[in-house]
């Protein structure tokens, strides 16, 4: 069942199938970094959550944040079972790239495979979402602590290293049916008037808080789409006796 259809349960149908279990797997960005420490108000799937809640709050969505920081897809794979689909997954949403772009192109799309596939067969929706672009300068206020590394990730970025990789896993989720949700392109568009670098509160990689609503607004429009949802009677949360 899709979480749209899961949104319009009653009562009965709560009871047979349970609340929403939405699981995000990745990296820094879904963990929650925003600026500069973990910000789990801000980050881009609580919105999503409110904006579910928003759309009708009958049925709990439970966010469930497998993401680690620093990690790499490749380095994931091995907690997909215990930190994915235990949860019993009705949506997973996976963002991997950042840091996986230091590795080689094969281990990325060779990893990203694995974890389509397991995904595939699973019963969840499942929603690869691109992540935004890298710094393409080294900004006077980046950290002393990784200026050297600002300076490799702005390469990176410039030469197109990291676009071959994106669009790369791009790729490989159309050609296996996975759902993508491409805000990299988004930061791309963007990048044609806006100074992009200083949307990244770190200046590297990590996305200011408004540009978190970016990722939630594309994800809520693949979910949902742009209707609105009829209107329907509230269910009772009282007690009844049976």
């Amino acid at each position: 069942m899709k979480v749209k259809d899961k949104l319009l349960l009653d009562i009965n149908g709560l009871y047979k199938h349970g609340p929403i279990n939405i699981v995000i797997f990745g990296d820094s960005i879904s963990h929650g970094a925003v600026r500069g420490y973990m910000d789990y108000e801000n980050v881009y799937w609580n919105l999503l959550k409110k904006k579910l809640n928003q759309y009708r709050d009958y049925v709990p969505v439970n966010m469930i944040n497998a993401s680690i920081g620093g990690t790499t897809a490749k380095a994931s794979l091995e907690r997909m079972e215990n930190h994915v689909f235990s949860h019993n997954p009705d949506l997973i949403i996976v963002c991997f790239g950042l840091n996986d772009v230091n590795g080689t192109l094969s281990d990325y799309i060779e990893s990203l495979e694995k974890i389509f596939q397991r995904c595939l067969q699973s019963d969840s929706e499942t929603i690869f979402m691109t992540p935004n672009m890298l710094n393409t300068y080294v900004a006077d206020d980046t950290s002393e602590n990784y200026r050297d590394y600002a300076l490799k990730t702005a390469e990176m970025q410039n030469n197109g290293k990291m676009d071959k990789y994106i669009y790369a896993a791009i790729e490989l989720a159309t050609k296996m049916d996975i759902t993508v949700c491409d805000c990299y392109s988004k930061w791309k568009e963007l990048s044609k008037t806006t100074d992009t670098t200083m949307l990244l509160a770190n200046r590297i990689n990590h996305p200011v808080s408004e540009m978190h609503t970016l990722f939630c607004d594309e994800l809520y429009n693949l979910i949902i789409g742009n209707e609105q949802i009829n209107t329907i009677e509230s269910c009772s949360t009282m007690f009844k006796a049976q």
